[in-house]
């Protein structure tokens, strides 16, 4: 079992990716972090016994901030609130999306400003670390104050409340912490607000999204090279010296992998051939050939499109990275400035906007997909390759024509998604939250668009092996050859026609192995070092 220890120190990206797969990883935390917590609940402690009048304390909260409420009724008041507010409906979050909301808030609350006692951040570690996962219903955040509502749910489960999955059962959450021997927490002023105050329910999925996401691109670049040696591309267009000249990160090392990948193809065209076929037929005068010097856009520009998902996916990952190590509740204890500070940290839009980015690019890549499926269809596109690769008896026989329904299907279905929800701001609570982020909703919405990708490329690499079939795979480069040969463990050469749907989900599946696609990912390196 690994273990991982929250200190002071910023959780990266990837570690946090790595601790929410990881569900046999136990947390612990740095002495430093125990000491912050307790001085920010003793300083908050101090406060109230001076009078302080601070928010969700001794006040009413959200349309209700204008009412006083005597610190005698505060365990009322909290309790109150995480159940007023626990009003998500729908569907429940799978266990990796609770996982990742509770290590969120663990880390966020671990920065101590919040004033939660450390006996109650205790009971959230705990609930972590022995796997309980509340269920929280998908559908009714605003990403105003945060995730209300979802941490809400996570909350109420940890004063013993709603209903949490336990092992294979669902059980309430009374019972859920007896039988993982966890004492239930007993709120006092602030702490509900601090447990729901925040956005990490919305970060922690999109932090499973983003992860997903890059592995995902990684693996698109094998994909694109199986599909420029089906579709017989020319290779020159790639070439690292000429992408210099244009000063995207992104498109250089797009360009960079692809052209390492392919170094040893013999299926990939050298465009100095063809010239040289086109000058020998070159009779001084206007003549329709049968090959062409250029391909078409969703080959030779690849990494000018890719490249800037490249580049937007860096951005969005560290806009995710800087909320995880964020305090982002109101109102913050600073111990340091001996002074509580009323502000807006929990709303969701920086969240929000990093989804909307992260939505257009996977709908990007769908449209790139789609359009080399579309090339792959169609024999006049696919420099003679069969119509729908379809090469014994066609006419009787359908060949792959059926797929593209699915993968078209799927990125109209997309672009559809595609409407940015960080714009889509409605007033609520009294006008008190007058505009709002729905960070949460635009994080499940691009993780919709990225199930559907999946699909939409497996097809693409299905039809990428079937063409590679039709020329000859023995002249595949050293980088893909094991790749395709990974996927016809899938799926045979298809010489009859048959239902491709298992295979479609059996090559999704694959390339959501991110080991798989990692190890992939390294042979770049290799190769590169052996020459």
């Amino acid at each position: 079992m690994s273990t991982y220890k929250i200190s002071a120190k910023k959780i990266t990206l990837k570690d946090f990716s790595r601790i929410v797969n990881d569900f046999g990883c136990i947390i612990e935390i740095d002495d430093k972090v125990k000491e912050g917590i307790i001085k920010s609940r003793s300083l908050l402690d101090k406060f109230v016994k001076d009078g302080r009048i601070i928010y969700g304390v001794n006040t009413g909260m959200g349309g209700f901030v204008n009412h006083l409420v005597p610190i005698e009724f505060a365990e009322q008041l909290q309790n109150n609130l995480i159940s007023s507010v626990a009003t998500n409906v729908g569907e429940y979050f799978d266990d990796s999306v609770a996982r990742a909301a509770i290590l969120a808030r663990i880390i966020s609350l671990s920065k101590g400003a919040s004033a939660i006692s450390w006996e109650n951040y205790t009971v959230l570690v705990n609930m972590f670390n022995k796997k309980i996962f509340p269920c929280i219903p998908k559908k009714g955040s605003l990403g105003a104050s945060g995730d209300l509502g979802p941490l809400a749910f996570i909350a109420l489960v940890g004063v013993g409340k709603w209903k949490a999955k336990f092992g294979d059962d669902i059980l309430t959450g009374e019972e859920a912490l007896k039988l993982a021997d966890i004492k239930p927490m007993k709120l006092s002023y602030k702490e509900g607000l601090a447990l729901i105050n925040g956005t990490s329910a919305m970060t922690g999925l999109g932090s499973i999204v983003w992860s997903q996401a890059d592995s995902l691109l990684k693996a698109y670049e094998f994909v694109s090279a199986l599909s420029f040696e089906g579709l017989s591309t020319t290779i020159k267009p790639f070439d690292p010296k000429v992408h210099k000249k244009k000063l995207h990160s992104g498109q250089n090392i797009c360009a960079k992998n692809i052209t390492n990948i392919l170094a040893t193809s013999k299926l990939i065209v050298d465009e100095k051939n063809t010239e040289e076929k086109i000058q020998e037929k070159n009779e001084n005068k206007l003549q329709d050939l049968n090959s062409q010097i250029e391909d078409a856009y969703s080959l030779r520009c690849t990494p000018q499109i890719l490249g800037p998902i490249y580049d937007s996916l860096k951005f969005v990952g560290e806009i995710l990275e800087n909320e995880i190590n964020s305090s982002s509740d109101n109102p913050l204890i600073l111990v340091n400035e001996n002074d509580v500070f009323h502000n807006g940290h929990f709303h969701g839009q920086y969240i929000s906007v990093a989804m909307d980015y992260l939505s257009i690019c996977l709908t990007t890549l769908s449209n790139l997909s789609d359009r080399r499926i579309d090339r792959f269809m169609d024999k006049n596109n696919s420099n003679g390759l069969p119509a729908f690769l379809c090469q014994e008896n066609p006419g009787l026989r359908f060949g792959l024509m059926g797929g593209q329904f699915m993968s078209t299907s799927l990125t109209a279905e997309n672009r559809s998604l595609c409407v940015p929800l960080s714009i889509q701001s409605l007033t609520s609570t009294g006008d008190f939250q007058d505009i709002v982020s729905f960070g949460l909703i635009a994080a499940r919405r691009a993780r919709e668009i990225l199930d559907n990708v999946f699909y939409i490329v497996s097809f693409e690499l299905l039809c990428a092996c079937q063409a590679v079939d039709l020329r000859d795979p023995t002249q595949l480069s050293r980088l893909t050859k094991p790749f395709y040969d990974e996927i016809r463990k899938i799926l045979p050469y298809l010489s009859v026609d048959e239902i491709i749907t298992p295979y479609i989900e059996q090559i999704k599946n694959l390339l959501q192995d991110q080991k798989f696609i990692n190890q992939l990912n390294a042979s770049i390196n290799d190769e590169v070092k052996e020459e």
